[in-house]
Formats: C-alpha cells, sequence, structure tokens
C-alpha cells in the first residue's frame, strides 16, 4: 500500500504518519529526513545537497524523487509506504508518479488533512520533537505522558524548530495553498484522493485515517 498524506505545516501528518507505520507496517518516508541522512553520510549526494542548501537554494525535484526511488527498494518497504509531506508542487507529484509508474507501482491513497489557517498558528508555534526519536508534541494538545520525557523511547532531550513562529508560519501557510491546489485537483481526478478533518483530535483523526486505508 502506498499512501501520501498532503495538509499544512503543523496539522498533524508526522504524528499521524508515524503512527501508520507502527499500526500498519507502512514505512514512512520523510524527505526532510531523507537528506538529513544523505548529509550526515556525507554521500555523493548528501555533499550536493549541503551546498545547494548553503546557497540558499531549493533541491532539484529530482534528486528528491531519486531519493525516494532508491529508499522504497529497501526490504523494510516491500509492505509499502506513507509519504510525509510530499510531493508539495504539481511538478513533483509528477515526476513521482512516473518513478512510481516505472517500478510497476502507483499510489493506493491520497489523504489530505484538512485545517483552519489561524489554528494552525497555534499548533505550530507550541509544538516540540523529542532528539532522539523524532516523534512530535505540543505544548497544550499533545503533551508527554510523562513531563520531560519521551512516549516512545524514553529520551529527555527536545527541541524546537527556530523557524515555528508567527510570520514565518503565516508564509508558509500561504505558500502551501498556492502550490497545493493544483496537485488536489491532480490527485482527485485519479480518483484516489480523500479529506479527513484534521481539526479533530487525534484519536479521531486516525480513526478516520483507518477508515480510508483499511
Amino acid at each position: 500500500m502506498y499512501v501520501i498524506l498532503l495538509g499544512p505545516p503543523g496539522c498533524g501528518k508526522g504524528t499521524q504518519a508515524k503512527r501508520i507505520e507502527r499500526e500498519k507496517g507502512l514505512v514512512q518516508l520523510s524527505t526532510g529526513d531523507m537528506l538529513r541522512t544523505e548529509i550526515a553520510e556525507k554521500s555523493d549526494v548528501g555533499i550536493q545537497v549541503k551546498e545547494i542548501m548553503n546557497a540558499g537554494q531549493l533541491v532539484a525535484d529530482d534528486i528528491i524523487v531519486g531519493l525516494i526511488s532508491k529508499r522504497i527498494e529497501s526490504p523494510d518497504c516491500s509492505q509499502g509506504f506513507v509519504l510525509d509531506g510530499f510531493p508539495r508542487t504539481l511538478g513533483q507529484a509528477d515526476a513521482l508518479g512516473t518513478m512510481l509508474e516505472e517500478k510497476g507501482l502507483e499510489i493506493s491513497h491520497v489523504i489530505e488533512l484538512t485545517v483552519d489557517d489561524a489554528a494552525m498558528i497555534s499548533r505550530i508555534t507550541g509544538r516540540f520533537t523529542c532528539d532522539t526519536c523524532g516523534a512530535g508534541y505540543h505544548d497544550e494538545f499533545n503533551k508527554p505522558r510523562i513531563d520531560g520525557v519521551c512516549d516512545i523511547c524514553d529520551g529527555d532531550r527536545f527541541s524546537r524548530r527556530a523557524d515555528d513562529n508567527e510570520e514565518t508560519v503565516r508564509s508558509r501557510l500561504v505558500a502551501y495553498h498556492e502550490q497545493t491546489a493544483p496537485i488536489i485537483a491532480y490527485y482527485g481526478d485519479l480518483g484516489v484522493l480523500r479529506s479527513v478533518n484534521g481539526m479533530a483530535d487525534i484519536e479521531q483523526v486516525a480513526a478516520e485515517l483507518n477508515e480510508v486505508i483499511g
């Protein structure tokens, strides 16, 4: 099964993708994590990507799709994957579809988490992440069961993204809506698009996702 989660920054894609990974056996694929891994390993691609990012430029679509292509050939992806936050543009959606078609694969479900922009600002500015396993939390909506201890790995170090501030979040939301509208139509035409209320609590969103994925 091959699933894409769409939604603006802070809508809960990462949280739900990790949950799907645990419960459904689908590997969560985060292009950001892939890029960081390549940089950390100082691979040829990682060196190239680091130079691009240091120059303040965007990593080309073909590089990202190439990383996804390589990753999904790994044995742990045999049951499928859930893509978290990719594609972001129509060009990326098209490139991804072409790559999968060449492998004899096709997307099973594209699920859009619909949200209210104003609520997203509050959500994003309060979130933080476990430094050890990457589990996501929020000051108000999703606190660790034990303060200062990760529910997943018992780690005790957390961090917040420097760009999780109101001004930056507003700009990212505008960019998301401008870029994603064509993607919604693209996957709608393919008949694989479903929408889930991303403003519901985490358990309700998970339940609705399970209904779609099966």
